[in-house]
């Protein structure tokens, strides 16, 4: 036979595309339209209701950036209709191909009833099946003309992602508004076309299957008379029937599907916009679910239910139902999608504690899985913190995004510090909105890394990023591909029921341990170092107000502020989103985070201020009120009291130019241009500083990635480097103790002051950056003398280990990683410290000396600042201010010490009487990250504490109160049944913890 598949292959195409598609509508007729445009930021609904419109036509240019306009569209179904299906057809000037990154549209009824969302894939709202004839139509349309920042031509520099700076010309030309008969049984032709087509595409070219579905297409299209489409459309569908009702072989690779439409809480647009989004999105959703029975659908982001239920209750009251009937599933258990790598161990923990406690509250769902899809990689503390929180899964998709090394597992245990395993999968269909293609489900089963073990994976269905959702067509296909020979077999189920079978299915799945570490997306640790700090500041501030306030209430029966703290939580969990956090937002995102930012840091202080003011009472005492966890200068954590002091720093002319810093600990020398060529350790007789090199050294490099200016730095930005090694001026502090420098490059300005404060073992470094380069990266760098194979870095309730060689593919990949408080370099008997108040990204490197002084020289660099254009054309342009600290002589213990002191600086007020912890812990190993009353208003004091070191360790924790009852809780303060109490005498708590153990107490007082 000869070989006609191209021949076929390529009839189908035209076929479905000139003559069978434009045959789903064989008649229409035009819709009246007129249009109001809403001044300024969205109406509610009433006021766009109520707003006498302007008539327009189709082919009028519509819709500023970031403005809403309000469409209504009337007219009356023709009598001949009666007894057929009608739709609306609505076009506001949809690219099909943009389904969440341009105008969208929620369509009312004139009471001011949702009816469904409109976007690129979904532009038709059902007015009767059938019609009678003669009804009146009148809908209206919320229009959204959110401008197009990603392009086809992507990563241009625009300055539409601020109303600002967009300006206010028309973005779209309204297209098609009529009403039209939607003939199904052509519609059902097109589903059955698409579906053979691409399962026949994906075949081998030697397939039986393949020649069957070919043979029965070809047929189908000789039964279709092109010019009577809708009449000869049953008699075409009947070619097809043989080859649709094939069944898939017992061995197919069976597919979860998931109802999905992943919405970023905030990316390309503003939160406003994404408050419109979800609501736009779930009103389709639960508009499919009533006219789909098999069909499920599940939805992630606790705070994006909350924002349907305060701004859109008629849509809420849906949800509430499909929830209730199982079909609209609670996802994740978190407030946000977070990033994983940034959030601090509280906020991360309490991204769990609000997202669960939501849907708890709301529905009585208990979430089992941790739902990140798209989260830029994922921190070796998050398993215990999944597990603390009474779940046990994980899915995302985001490292087959892995530019160097493939992940070899797609279903595996997931190890972390402290050995908790997570068991966890990641979707080989390689996205999150998977659209029921046939390409998109054979690369799924091809693509399966534990075949042989295992058989299924989970693919989430529906446009995302920008929201929209699964769609009636994804959901046909998927009725096709249950059971179809040559594919992998389809049925809709929730998350639950596919972890659920996945783990019986496989006993025994290969485990990894440590970080999930994304090979793209590094440099979504440096961008928009505003927001970083914003963000670390808040986290700090809410453990004050929480620690402070706590103490208070028992003391002296101060108020505890129970609903500012919650609101003020949500706020910061929000903002860890993970296009907020990591700096990948339009500029009108961080513009608003940097005045959030600000207000919940007002907020907080006066919370701390009133609490720390009713402990001290009236008085003259000069108090020091230390919320870190480890004492310092002799006031105890967790108290006021009067600080020690301890010594006295010099400052004396170095020989050859520059200054010496002394304070009997330390000796630094800073040369005349501002660098520090010597950290001399006088009580170990050791120097830091590696031989012929100088710390506080600013680089700056070139930084323009292949792709994503926000997100990523590519490897060969090393390639060229400036040291910045020009002084303007090295000069004594204003104290007496400190060293000025300042420096001038390009078009920016840096002042940093080198202090030694007496008796501490650091050198702490201010730096002053006014900002103004583009496209360029600001690297600090401390070149130490240590050997050193591994360094770690702090991560979530504990601390990770990395190599500094790149023996692998898997090292060399990791030329950009996160830390929180502290990166530690260490060799036998001696390490260094290099902790900060608000920077996360940096690299470790290691040389060895080939010349003079032989040794290895391990280079810590922390990343400052970038200047990407994309999608903020201005990002961090303008002045930041950074606080680091070398510690020279640093075990583990004075890193994490060190790194809290410097993100916990003392308060100073003056008093009555000092103030005493309301929690002590008398082993430096465990580190109390939190002391706060119980969430549920009862009185009860909760604790949570974990090993910080590494090491097993045992510790007494003593309540400066009477304690009646002692519980082991999860991190949402539910007692853990299986876990005993610790053993305790009246307020004396002994525990026992391994290395990095979280443990979370609940102390009821007597």
């Amino acid at each position: 036979m000869h070989d006609d598949r191209s021949l076929v292959e390529g009839r189908l195409k035209r076929v479905l595309d000139e003559r069978i598609r434009p045959a789903v509508y064989p008649e229409s007729v035009p819709l009246q339209v007129a249009v109001w445009h809403a001044p300024g930021e969205p109406v509610p609904v009433e006021e766009g209701l109520a707003a006498e419109p302007e008539p327009i036509e189709v082919g009028a240019r519509w819709g500023a950036p970031w403005g809403t306009s309000w469409f209504r569209v009337t007219g009356t179904v023709p009598e001949a209709w009666a007894g057929k299906t009608v739709e609306a057809l609505l076009d506001l000037g949809f690219d099909e191909n943009m389904p969440g990154f341009q105008c969208e549209g929620l369509v009312y009824r004139p009471d001011g009833t949702p009816v469904k969302g409109l976007n690129p894939r979904n532009q038709w709202v059902r007015i009767g099946a059938p019609v009678e004839g003669g009804e009146e139509v009148r809908l209206h349309i919320e229009a959204a003309s959110n401008p197009v920042i990603l392009g086809y031509h992507p990563f241009v520099p625009t300055q539409l992602g601020d109303k600002e700076t967009a300006g206010s010309a028309p973005q779209y030309t309204l297209a098609r508004m009529d009403l039209a008969v939607l003939d199904e049984t052509v519609w059902q032709l097109v589903i059955d076309l698409e579906v053979l087509g691409e399962l026949m595409a994906e075949l081998p070219a030697d397939s039986p299957r393949r020649w069957e579905i070919l043979r029965a297409v070809d047929r189908a299209l000789d039964a279709v008379d092109l010019q009577d489409v809708n009449g000869t459309a049953t008699r075409a569908r009947s070619q097809l029937t043989e080859v649709l009702a094939a069944p898939a072989v017992p061995s197919a690779h069976r597919i979860s599907a998931v109802g999905h439409a992943h919405i970023d809480s905030a990316w390309l647009w503003p939160l406003r916009e994404t408050v419109r989004k979800v609501a736009r999105t779930t009103s389709n959703m639960t508009a499919l679910i009533e006219d789909e029975p098999d069909f499920v659908f599940a939805m992630s982001q606790a705070q994006q239910w909350a924002w349907v239920k305060e701004h859109r209750p008629e849509v809420w009251a849906r949800v509430k139902k499909a929830v209730a009937e199982g079909r609209f599933v609670p996802a994740g258990g978190m407030w946000v999608e977070s990033d994983t790598n940034m959030p601090g161990s509280e906020a991360m923990a309490r991204q769990f504690v609000h997202g669960k406690r939501f849907f708890l509250d709301e529905f009585g769902i208990e979430n089992e899985e941790a739902w990140l899809p798209d989260t830029f990689g994922f921190a070796a503390g998050l398993p215990q913190i999944i597990k603390a929180a009474g779940s046990k899964w994980l899915l995302t998709q985001k490292i087959s995004w892995s530019r160097t090394n493939k992940f070899p597992h797609h279903t595996f245990q997931w190890e972390g510090i402290d050995g908790t395993r997570i068991f966890t999968h990641f979707p080989p269909v390689d996205t999150y909105n998977c659209s029921m293609r046939g390409s998109e489900l054979a690369h799924a089963a091809r693509n399966f890394k534990d075949k042989g073990n295992a058989r299924r994976s989970l693919a989430p269905s529906g446009w995302g990023d920008g929201g929209g959702g699964t769609t009636r067509e994804m959901i046909a296909k998927a009725a096709r591909l249950r059971d179809l020979e040559g594919s992998a077999t389809v049925v809709w189920e929730t998350p639950q029921k596919f972890f659920e079978k996945a783990e019986a299915e496989y006993t025994h799945p290969p485990v990894w341990v440590g970080e999930l570490y994304l090979e793209l997306h590094r440099a979504t640790l440096t961008s928009q170092a505003k927001t970083k700090q914003g963000n670390r500041r808040s986290e700090h501030l809410l453990r004050e107000a929480e620690l402070w306030a706590a103490t208070a209430a028992v003391r002296t029966g101060f108020p505890y502020p129970y609903e500012e703290l919650d609101r003020i939580w949500k706020t910061v969990l929000l903002h860890q989103f993970h296009d907020i956090l990591p700096g990948s937002s339009i500029a009108w995102v961080h513009r608003e985070a940097r005045a959030t930012y600000d207000r919940i840091a007002a907020e907080l202080e006066a919370i701390i201020d009133a609490a720390q003011r009713a402990l001290a009472g009236e008085g003259t005492t000069e108090l020091v009120f230390n919320s870190a966890p480890h004492a310092r200068d002799g006031v105890a954590a967790g108290s006021a009291g009067t600080p020690e002091t301890v010594g006295e720093t010099s400052l004396t002319p170095r020989p050859g130019g520059g200054h010496v810093l002394d304070n009997g600990l330390l000796r630094i020398q800073i040369d005349a241009a501002g660098l520090v060529v010597s950290a001399y350790d006088i009580a170990a007789d050791r120097e830091t500083i590696a031989p012929g090199k100088a710390a506080n050294l600013l680089q700056l490099h070139p930084d323009f990635p292949n792709m994503w200016d926000a997100w990523d730095v590519d490897a060969f930005y090393r390639n060229t480097v400036m040291d910045l090694t020009d002084a303007d001026e090295v000069t004594p502090g204003e104290d007496g103790a400190s060293v000025r420098i300042v420096r001038s490059f390009g078009d920016s300005r840096v002042t940093q002051v080198l202090s030694l404060t007496p008796g501490e073992r650091r050198l702490v470094l201010d730096t002053e950056v006014d900002w103004h380069e583009t496209e360029k990266f600001l690297k600090l760098a401390f070149p130490l003398d240590v050997h050193a194979e591994r360094y770690a870095s702090e991560t979530q309730f504990g601390h990770f280990h990395r190599p500094t060689h790149t023996n692998t593919s898997w090292e060399a990949a990791k030329f950009e990683a996160c830390n929180h408080r502290f990166v530690h370099v260490a060799e036998p008997g001696f390490g260094v410290a290099v902790v900060n108040d608000s920077t996360y990204g940096h690299d470790v490197t290691r040389t060895v000396r080939t010349d003079g002084d032989l040794g290895t020289t391990t280079t810590v660099r922390v990343s400052l600042l970038r200047a990407p254009r994309f999608p903020d054309p201005e990002t961090d342009q303008g002045i930041h201010r950074f606080r680091h600290a070398l510690v020279p002589g640093a075990d583990i213990g004075d890193a994490v010490r060190e790194g809290w002191r410097i993100n916990l600086p003392p308060r100073r007020l003056t008093g009555a009487d000092e103030v005493a912890p309301l929690v002590t812990v008398d082993q430096d190993a465990v580190v109390v990250t939190a002391v706060k009353l119980a969430d549920d208003g009862s009185g009860d004091v909760v604790v949570r504490f974990h090993e910080a070191h590494g090491g097993r360790t045992r510790a007494t924790l003593t309540a400066g109160f009477e304690v009646a009852d002692v519980t082991v809780t999860d991190l949402l303060e539910r007692p853990l049944e299986q876990t005993a109490a610790p053993e305790r005498d009246g307020g004396r708590i002994r525990v026992r913890l391994r290395p990095f153990e979280l443990v979370t107490l609940r102390l009821r007082r007597a």
